[in-house]
Protein backbone atom coordinates (compact mmCIF):
# COMPACT_ATOMS: atom_id res chain seq x y z
CA UNK A 1 0.00 0.00 0.00
CA UNK A 2 2.96 2.76 0.74
CA UNK A 3 3.96 2.30 -3.32
CA UNK A 4 0.45 3.55 -4.47
CA UNK A 5 -0.14 7.05 -3.16
CA UNK A 6 -4.40 7.95 -2.07
CA UNK A 7 -6.19 9.94 0.12
CA UNK A 8 -9.00 8.44 0.27
CA UNK A 9 -9.83 6.13 2.92
CA UNK A 10 -12.49 4.02 1.00
CA UNK A 11 -9.47 3.04 -1.41
CA UNK A 12 -7.05 2.62 1.34
CA UNK A 13 -9.60 -0.26 2.04
CA UNK A 14 -10.18 -1.91 -1.12
CA UNK A 15 -5.91 -1.79 -1.76
CA UNK A 16 -6.02 -4.08 0.98
CA UNK A 17 -8.54 -6.23 -0.17
CA UNK A 18 -6.63 -6.79 -3.38
CA UNK A 19 -3.08 -8.06 -0.75
CA UNK A 20 -4.63 -9.65 1.55
CA UNK A 21 -6.22 -12.49 1.84
CA UNK A 22 -8.32 -12.22 5.50
CA UNK A 23 -10.96 -9.50 5.88
CA UNK A 24 -9.06 -6.52 7.48
CA UNK A 25 -9.67 -5.96 11.17
CA UNK A 26 -10.31 -3.02 13.64
CA UNK A 27 -12.60 -1.44 10.71
CA UNK A 28 -16.49 -1.04 10.04
CA UNK A 29 -17.97 0.01 7.08
CA UNK A 30 -21.42 0.78 5.89
CA UNK A 31 -22.22 1.71 2.04
CA UNK A 32 -25.55 2.52 0.50
CA UNK A 33 -26.90 5.39 -1.56
CA UNK A 34 -28.63 8.27 -1.59
CA UNK A 35 -30.30 10.30 -3.67
CA UNK A 36 -27.77 8.62 -6.82
CA UNK A 37 -25.05 9.19 -5.08
CA UNK A 38 -23.27 6.08 -3.09
CA UNK A 39 -22.00 6.80 0.24
CA UNK A 40 -19.28 5.05 2.03
CA UNK A 41 -18.77 4.98 5.53
CA UNK A 42 -15.38 3.81 7.06
CA UNK A 43 -14.67 3.63 10.24
CA UNK A 44 -11.42 2.92 11.86
CA UNK A 45 -11.59 1.66 15.32
CA UNK A 46 -8.58 0.92 17.04
CA UNK A 47 -5.01 0.39 16.28
CA UNK A 48 -4.81 -2.67 14.56
CA UNK A 49 -7.19 -0.78 11.90
CA UNK A 50 -5.06 2.51 12.08
CA UNK A 51 -2.24 0.45 11.02
CA UNK A 52 -3.42 -1.79 8.35
CA UNK A 53 -5.48 1.32 6.53
CA UNK A 54 -2.19 3.73 7.38
CA UNK A 55 -5.10 6.50 8.76
CA UNK A 56 -5.63 8.11 12.22
CA UNK A 57 -8.30 6.16 14.10
CA UNK A 58 -11.73 8.37 13.15
CA UNK A 59 -14.48 8.44 10.75
CA UNK A 60 -14.46 8.77 7.18
CA UNK A 61 -17.09 9.50 4.91
CA UNK A 62 -16.97 9.11 0.81
CA UNK A 63 -19.49 10.55 -1.21
CA UNK A 64 -19.38 8.95 -4.84
CA UNK A 65 -21.42 11.74 -7.08
CA UNK A 66 -23.56 10.59 -10.46
CA UNK A 67 -22.12 10.67 -13.40
CA UNK A 68 -24.51 13.53 -14.25
CA UNK A 69 -23.34 16.18 -11.49
CA UNK A 70 -21.56 18.48 -13.79
CA UNK A 71 -24.13 19.57 -16.12
CA UNK A 72 -27.49 19.46 -13.76
CA UNK A 73 -28.52 22.33 -11.05
CA UNK A 74 -30.81 19.70 -9.73
CA UNK A 75 -28.53 17.17 -8.96
CA UNK A 76 -25.72 19.77 -7.41
CA UNK A 77 -28.11 20.70 -5.40
CA UNK A 78 -29.51 17.09 -4.56
CA UNK A 79 -25.27 15.90 -4.20
CA UNK A 80 -25.30 19.54 -1.52
CA UNK A 81 -28.16 18.44 0.53
CA UNK A 82 -26.38 14.73 0.95
CA UNK A 83 -22.99 15.95 1.53
CA UNK A 84 -24.15 18.26 4.01
CA UNK A 85 -26.12 15.36 5.85
CA UNK A 86 -22.72 13.44 5.96
CA UNK A 87 -21.21 16.67 6.98
CA UNK A 88 -23.76 17.09 10.14
CA UNK A 89 -22.81 13.94 11.50
CA UNK A 90 -19.59 14.81 12.56
CA UNK A 91 -20.39 18.13 13.33
CA UNK A 92 -21.06 18.98 16.76
CA UNK A 93 -22.18 22.32 17.18
CA UNK A 94 -24.74 24.78 18.88
CA UNK A 95 -25.67 27.96 17.18
CA UNK A 96 -23.84 29.74 19.21
CA UNK A 97 -20.45 27.95 18.51
CA UNK A 98 -18.18 29.62 16.21
CA UNK A 99 -16.98 27.40 13.25
CA UNK A 100 -13.56 28.44 10.98
CA UNK A 101 -13.49 27.31 7.67
CA UNK A 102 -9.64 27.18 5.83
CA UNK A 103 -9.32 26.87 2.30
CA UNK A 104 -6.26 24.96 1.79
CA UNK A 105 -4.44 24.88 -1.16
CA UNK A 106 -2.68 27.58 -3.93
CA UNK A 107 -5.33 30.02 -5.99
CA UNK A 108 -2.65 29.80 -8.62
CA UNK A 109 -2.77 26.48 -9.60
CA UNK A 110 -5.85 25.28 -10.91
CA UNK A 111 -6.06 21.59 -9.42
CA UNK A 112 -5.20 22.74 -5.91
CA UNK A 113 -7.55 25.62 -5.93
CA UNK A 114 -10.93 23.93 -4.56
CA UNK A 115 -10.12 24.91 -1.06
CA UNK A 116 -9.85 28.64 -1.68
CA UNK A 117 -12.95 28.77 -4.10
CA UNK A 118 -15.06 26.79 -1.73
CA UNK A 119 -14.19 30.11 1.10
CA UNK A 120 -15.45 32.50 -1.53
CA UNK A 121 -18.85 31.14 -1.62
CA UNK A 122 -19.48 30.47 2.08
CA UNK A 123 -21.63 32.33 3.65
CA UNK A 124 -19.75 34.46 6.60
CA UNK A 125 -21.49 35.49 9.57
CA UNK A 126 -19.24 36.09 12.87
CA UNK A 127 -18.72 39.77 11.81
CA UNK A 128 -22.55 40.29 11.55
CA UNK A 129 -22.95 38.44 15.00
CA UNK A 130 -20.76 40.60 16.69
CA UNK A 131 -21.26 44.12 14.83
CA UNK A 132 -25.07 43.92 14.14
CA UNK A 133 -26.44 41.48 16.30
CA UNK A 134 -30.06 42.81 16.02
CA UNK A 135 -30.09 42.76 12.11
CA UNK A 136 -29.35 39.04 11.85
CA UNK A 137 -31.45 36.08 13.08
CA UNK A 138 -30.54 34.98 16.15
CA UNK A 139 -30.59 31.04 15.00
CA UNK A 140 -27.57 32.21 12.32
CA UNK A 141 -24.62 30.70 13.49
CA UNK A 142 -21.32 32.56 13.26
CA UNK A 143 -18.97 31.62 11.07
CA UNK A 144 -15.34 32.88 9.74
CA UNK A 145 -12.92 31.62 6.54
CA UNK A 146 -9.48 32.32 5.59
CA UNK A 147 -7.75 30.90 2.44
CA UNK A 148 -3.89 31.12 3.98
CA UNK A 149 -2.08 30.20 0.38
CA UNK A 150 0.79 27.82 1.06
CA UNK A 151 3.91 27.93 2.34
CA UNK A 152 5.73 29.11 -0.62
CA UNK A 153 3.88 31.88 -1.50
CA UNK A 154 3.58 32.98 2.38
CA UNK A 155 7.07 31.36 3.69
CA UNK A 156 5.03 30.93 6.92
CA UNK A 157 3.41 27.12 7.16
CA UNK A 158 -0.28 26.68 6.97
CA UNK A 159 -0.41 25.09 10.01
CA UNK A 160 1.07 28.15 12.15
CA UNK A 161 -0.83 30.59 10.28
CA UNK A 162 -4.66 28.29 11.69
CA UNK A 163 -2.68 27.87 15.05
CA UNK A 164 -2.12 31.61 15.58
CA UNK A 165 -5.39 32.44 14.48
CA UNK A 166 -7.46 30.06 16.28
CA UNK A 167 -5.55 31.14 19.58
CA UNK A 168 -6.64 34.77 18.94
CA UNK A 169 -10.43 33.97 17.37
CA UNK A 170 -10.94 30.81 19.85
CA UNK A 171 -13.31 29.14 17.43
CA UNK A 172 -15.17 25.46 18.51
CA UNK A 173 -14.92 23.91 15.40
CA UNK A 174 -12.71 24.38 12.46
CA UNK A 175 -13.05 22.88 8.61
CA UNK A 176 -10.55 22.42 6.14
CA UNK A 177 -11.15 22.14 2.45
CA UNK A 178 -8.23 20.74 0.59
CA UNK A 179 -7.78 18.91 -2.77
CA UNK A 180 -6.34 15.14 -2.67
CA UNK A 181 -5.18 12.55 -4.76
CA UNK A 182 -6.99 9.53 -5.86
CA UNK A 183 -5.48 6.12 -7.22
CA UNK A 184 -8.14 5.50 -9.46
CA UNK A 185 -8.86 7.97 -11.90
CA UNK A 186 -12.96 7.72 -11.85
CA UNK A 187 -12.82 8.70 -8.60
CA UNK A 188 -10.70 11.91 -9.68
CA UNK A 189 -13.31 15.30 -9.37
CA UNK A 190 -16.53 12.48 -8.23
CA UNK A 191 -15.87 11.73 -5.13
CA UNK A 192 -15.45 13.56 -1.72
CA UNK A 193 -14.79 12.76 1.33
CA UNK A 194 -14.98 13.46 5.04
CA UNK A 195 -13.37 12.77 8.16
CA UNK A 196 -13.32 14.04 12.06
CA UNK A 197 -9.06 13.41 11.63
CA UNK A 198 -7.59 16.45 10.81
CA UNK A 199 -5.39 16.83 7.58
CA UNK A 200 -2.06 17.17 6.45
CA UNK A 201 -1.46 20.02 3.83
CA UNK A 202 -0.01 18.77 0.60
CA UNK A 203 -0.16 14.80 1.41
CA UNK A 204 -1.93 14.85 -1.87
CA UNK A 205 1.16 15.30 -3.74
CA UNK A 206 3.31 14.11 -1.42
CA UNK A 207 4.32 17.09 0.19
CA UNK A 208 3.30 16.93 3.89
CA UNK A 209 3.56 20.02 5.86
CA UNK A 210 2.83 20.21 9.90
CA UNK A 211 -0.41 18.30 11.03
CA UNK A 212 -3.88 20.45 11.29
CA UNK A 213 -5.82 18.25 14.07
CA UNK A 214 -7.21 18.33 17.30
CA UNK A 215 -4.06 16.94 18.70
CA UNK A 216 -1.80 20.03 17.25
CA UNK A 217 -4.30 22.38 17.54
CA UNK A 218 -6.62 21.30 20.86
CA UNK A 219 -9.73 21.76 18.51
CA UNK A 220 -12.11 19.48 16.52
CA UNK A 221 -10.73 19.35 13.10
CA UNK A 222 -13.07 18.10 10.41
CA UNK A 223 -11.04 17.37 6.98
CA UNK A 224 -12.90 17.65 3.46
CA UNK A 225 -11.26 16.48 0.46
CA UNK A 226 -11.82 16.08 -3.39
CA UNK A 227 -9.17 14.06 -5.18
CA UNK A 228 -8.53 16.21 -8.22
CA UNK A 229 -5.14 14.44 -9.22
CA UNK A 230 -3.92 11.13 -9.97
CA UNK A 231 -0.04 10.54 -9.73
CA UNK A 232 1.56 9.20 -13.35
CA UNK A 233 2.72 5.86 -11.36
CA UNK A 234 -0.59 4.63 -10.56
CA UNK A 235 -2.11 4.97 -13.70
CA UNK A 236 0.90 3.52 -15.41
CA UNK A 237 0.45 0.87 -12.70
CA UNK A 238 -3.27 0.45 -13.48
CA UNK A 239 -2.77 -0.27 -17.23
CA UNK A 240 0.35 -2.71 -17.02
CA UNK A 241 -2.20 -4.89 -14.64
CA UNK A 242 -4.79 -4.76 -17.10
CA UNK A 243 -2.47 -5.33 -19.64
CA UNK A 244 -0.96 -8.17 -17.69
CA UNK A 245 -4.57 -9.89 -17.08
CA UNK A 246 -5.42 -9.71 -20.83
CA UNK A 247 -2.23 -11.53 -21.39
CA UNK A 248 -3.09 -14.26 -18.51
CA UNK A 249 -6.38 -14.47 -19.78
CA UNK A 250 -5.75 -15.16 -23.10
CA UNK A 251 -2.50 -17.93 -22.37
CA UNK A 252 -2.91 -21.32 -22.62
CA UNK A 253 -3.51 -22.44 -18.76
CA UNK A 254 -0.62 -24.56 -17.12
CA UNK A 255 1.72 -22.99 -20.31
CA UNK A 256 5.25 -21.56 -19.36
CA UNK A 257 4.46 -18.18 -19.90
CA UNK A 258 1.21 -17.97 -17.89
CA UNK A 259 2.90 -19.87 -15.17
CA UNK A 260 5.95 -17.16 -15.07
CA UNK A 261 2.71 -14.08 -15.28
CA UNK A 262 0.76 -15.67 -12.70
CA UNK A 263 4.16 -15.79 -10.75
CA UNK A 264 4.85 -11.83 -11.16
CA UNK A 265 5.36 -10.05 -7.42
CA UNK A 266 3.28 -6.89 -8.42
CA UNK A 267 5.29 -5.38 -6.07
CA UNK A 268 8.32 -5.35 -7.27
CA UNK A 269 6.07 -4.34 -10.54
CA UNK A 270 5.33 -1.24 -8.62
CA UNK A 271 8.76 -0.53 -7.90
CA UNK A 272 10.11 -0.86 -10.84
CA UNK A 273 7.68 1.12 -12.67
CA UNK A 274 8.35 4.04 -9.61
CA UNK A 275 12.51 3.76 -10.51
CA UNK A 276 11.64 4.02 -14.53
CA UNK A 277 9.37 7.01 -14.27
CA UNK A 278 10.48 8.75 -11.73
CA UNK A 279 14.02 9.80 -13.74
CA UNK A 280 12.17 10.55 -16.99
CA UNK A 281 9.44 12.30 -15.26
CA UNK A 282 9.89 12.88 -11.67
CA UNK A 283 7.09 12.63 -9.48
CA UNK A 284 4.89 13.64 -12.15
CA UNK A 285 0.46 14.12 -11.38
CA UNK A 286 -2.25 14.03 -14.05
CA UNK A 287 -5.27 15.74 -14.13
CA UNK A 288 -8.42 16.55 -16.13
CA UNK A 289 -7.91 18.34 -19.69
CA UNK A 290 -11.73 20.48 -17.87
CA UNK A 291 -10.68 20.93 -14.18
CA UNK A 292 -11.25 24.27 -14.94
CA UNK A 293 -15.46 23.94 -15.20
CA UNK A 294 -14.83 20.90 -12.42
CA UNK A 295 -13.49 23.09 -10.04
CA UNK A 296 -15.85 25.60 -10.53
CA UNK A 297 -18.57 22.95 -10.30
CA UNK A 298 -17.31 21.00 -7.56
CA UNK A 299 -16.49 24.25 -5.06
CA UNK A 300 -20.25 25.29 -4.94
CA UNK A 301 -21.31 21.76 -4.05
CA UNK A 302 -19.02 22.05 -1.13
CA UNK A 303 -19.58 25.33 -0.45
CA UNK A 304 -23.20 24.62 -0.47
CA UNK A 305 -23.02 21.56 1.87
CA UNK A 306 -21.12 23.25 4.57
CA UNK A 307 -23.28 26.57 4.18
CA UNK A 308 -26.49 23.81 5.06
CA UNK A 309 -24.47 22.33 7.61
CA UNK A 310 -23.10 25.12 9.43
CA UNK A 311 -26.57 26.99 8.85
CA UNK A 312 -29.78 24.44 9.40
CA UNK A 313 -31.74 26.98 10.01
CA UNK A 314 -32.08 28.10 6.86
CA UNK A 315 -32.74 26.50 3.29
CA UNK A 316 -30.41 26.32 0.09
CA UNK A 317 -32.74 28.81 -1.31
CA UNK A 318 -32.11 31.67 1.44
CA UNK A 319 -28.17 30.37 1.75
CA UNK A 320 -28.30 31.25 -1.90
CA UNK A 321 -30.13 34.69 -1.73
CA UNK A 322 -27.20 35.72 0.61
CA UNK A 323 -24.24 34.65 -1.41
CA UNK A 324 -25.78 35.90 -5.01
Amino acid sequence: MRNIRTDLAVEAKELYDEQNKEEMQGIKINEYFESGVKITDVNILDEIGERNMGKPIGKYITLEMPETFMHDKDVMDDVSKVFSKSLSEVVKLDKSMTALVVGLGNWNVTPDALGPKVVSRLMITRHLKELVPDKIDENIRPVCAISPGVLGLTGIETGEIIKSLADKIRPNLIICIDALASRKAERVNKTIQVGNTGISPGSGIGNRRMEISEKSLGIPVIAIGVPTVVHASTLANDAIDIALDELINKSTKGSEFYTMLKNLDREEKQNLINEVLYPQLGNMIVTPKEIDLVIDVVSKIVANGINIALQPALGLEDINKYIN
